[in-house]
Order: C-alpha cells, then structure tokens, then sequence
C-alpha cells in the first residue's frame, strides 16, 4: 500500500464528533480498564451520541459475546445493542466460512464469543481433534483456560486442519496491570506446531472490513489506545485515527511509532470526541503547538515554551515524525517528555 507519510497531527476546526460519522471504539483502555469506566468516557460517549455520531464497539477481545459486552456497556450508563459491537471472533468466523463447506465443524480453543459466532455463519463448533474438525479457531479465553486445550489444537494443526485466530495481542490491560493475551496464547500453539495461523482481529483487514460491513460507516473514525492494533487497522484501512492515552500506549511509544502507528490526531481521553483538534504548524526550524515549540537536535529532542501538556506532545510528535521520516525516530525524547509530566 502507498500512503502519505504523516509527518505530524492533523487539526481540526469541528468537533471530531461532527466531522465524522461513526466512532469505531476500541473498548479494554479506551472505554473501560478491567470492567470498569475509564474518566469521562460516560459522559463524552452520551454527549457524542446524542450530536448524532454513531457509536460502534469494536474490541479484539472474542471471549465475550456481543450480547454481553453490549450488556456491560448499559450497566456502565452506556445505553448499547448487540449490533452496535463487533468482536474478532466475528471477523474470524466469516473468514473461516469463506474456506471451508457450509456447516463444518470447527475446534474451538476459546471462549463462547467465538461459539455464538460460528453458529452465525452456520459453522458447528467442536471441542476436539478427534471430532473431524475442518478449522481450528483460537481466540482469548479468559485466565481459566486449561493447559489441555492448546495440546488440542496442536494435536489438529499437526494433522494440516487450517489453523485461524481472532487476534495476535500479545497482552490485555486489566484493573491490576498488563496481562497476557491471546497473543501469547497463540505463541504456545506456534512453538509446539511450528504453524502460523490465518489472523482476523486488528491490525488486520478481515477485521475492517467485518467493522464496515457491520455499520455501513461511511466516515468512520478510529478510536484506540493501541499504535499497533487500533491505529495500524486505521492505516491499513485507510481511515483517521484518534489515539486516546487512557491504556498501554505512552508518550516515548508514540514519539517513536513508524508511519503506521501514527494516529491522526492524539488526545488525553474520549472527551476528544467532543472538541476541535489543534493545528500544528511550523515555526523557528520546528514545530509550534499551542504555546509550545518543539525541534529535532542531534540526539534529542528539545521542547520550549510553556502551557497544554498535549500541546507540546502534539509538537513533539511532529518534530520526532518528521526526523524520522518512513522510519522510527531514534532521538531522545526523556527530557521533553518529563517536562511534560508524560
């Protein structure tokens, strides 16, 4: 693919909410941290809704079913319809079903998100090698998931069953810290097979294309808290971006992310949704955000002027960016960012 290298943030002079039609909503640390509402995502969530966005909820999580995360999003004061998400067990269903005969039977490393949809496409989902299966699917399973079933899938993949999985995130934020995901799941069945399975979820684009198929967006909006889920599915479907830093992604992360995981735009949290989006313009051999200025140096990056904190890292980005052309900017950027209290 042949895209523009984004050398800084976009502005915008509309609220982000008005500029576009639909928010594709990453969930775990964007919307909510193990089960529980993020600051401000409630309120600014309603408040764009009822301006007319669209919200859809798209995770790479496929342990739960779109009834249930739908009914977590209620209970959290976020009034959602299990049409309004869209999982990667989804996305790998339909992938599944377009390569094997209607009504195969699957084996199922996972949770009953990925049940509910192989049913959906008409797929019989199984619990074991020795059931025939014509695909192995492999998708989170919660931290209860027995040792067992990853022998399984090695024992069908050792058989040449294809082998698919809902997502490749290495690690998951919950309420007490960074946990493995299915990712590293994915990576036991990997060693003991020495197979590379077919992946559906972000950054990938079965997944952007079940998103778009699902809510008929036409001017979507990604939103995430990942550069190499959220913001590179944005790229490879080539679509904007919002970066919110409410989960795992860090102000060195983001001065450092390759064209692919540069977000349109870079917020504190989902109240983003709700405002313009500054310019960042050129100024003094750098570049100039709000009250800040900032440049490339020889080995670091230098950040002048006083005010937003975001303001400078929007300067910053575009300094670091820019550096770094189709590459990954290599200056330090520790003390800036300290300034910054980032």
């Amino acid at each position: 693919m042949s895209q523009t290298v984004r050398t800084r943030p976009e502005g915008s002079a509309q609220a982000l909410s008005e500029a576009y039609d639909t928010a594709l909503l990453d969930l775990d640390g964007v919307v909510y941290a193990g089960g529980n509402a993020i600051a401000h995502a409630v309120e600014s969530l309603g408040t764009a809704h009822s301006g007319g966005m669209r919200l859809a909820y798209v995770t790479n999580n496929a342990l739960r079913t779109p009834d249930a995360v739908a009914e977590h999003l209620t209970e959290l004061g976020i009034p959602t319809g299990a049409s309004d998400v869209i999982t990667s067990a989804q996305a790998a269903a339909r992938l599944i079903s377009e390569q094997v005969p209607a009504g195969a039977r699957v084996l199922v490393i996972g949770g009953e998100g990925l049940r509910v949809a192989l049913r959906e496409r008409g797929l019989e989902p199984v619990e074991s090698a020795d059931d025939d299966p014509a695909a192995v699917v492999q998708g989170f399973g919660g931290p209860d998931l027995p040792w067992g079933r990853f022998a399984e899938a090695s024992y069908a993949i050792a058989r040449g069953v294809p082998w698919f999985a809902s997502n490749t995130d290495l690690t998951i934020p919950s309420a007490r810290g960074i946990a493995p995901g299915n990712g590293a799941a994915v990576e036991v069945v990997r060693i003991a097979t020495g197979a590379e399975p077919q992946v559906a979820g972000k950054p990938l684009p079965p997944m952007h294309r079940e998103t778009i198929l699902r809510t008929g967006a036409k001017r979507p909006l990604v939103v995430g808290d990942r550069l190499d889920t959220d913001i590179e599915g944005a790229f490879n479907g080539e679509v904007d971006s919002l970066l919110v830093l409410t989960g795992v992604t860090d102000g060195a992360q983001l001065l450092a992310a390759p064209p692919q995981h540069r977000p349109t735009y870079v917020d504190a949290d989902l109240r983003g949704l709700l405002t313009g989006q500054p310019e960042v313009g050129e100024a003094d051999g750098g570049f100039r955000c709000g009250g800040w200025t900032a440049t490339a140096g020889n080995e670091r990056l230098e950040l002048e002027g006083d005010g937003e904190a975001l303001d400078g890292l929007r300067a910053l980005c575009a300094a670091a960016w820019t550096a770094a052309g189709d590459g990954t900017c290599e200056l330090d950027g520790g003390k800036a960012l300290a300034r910054l209290g980032l």
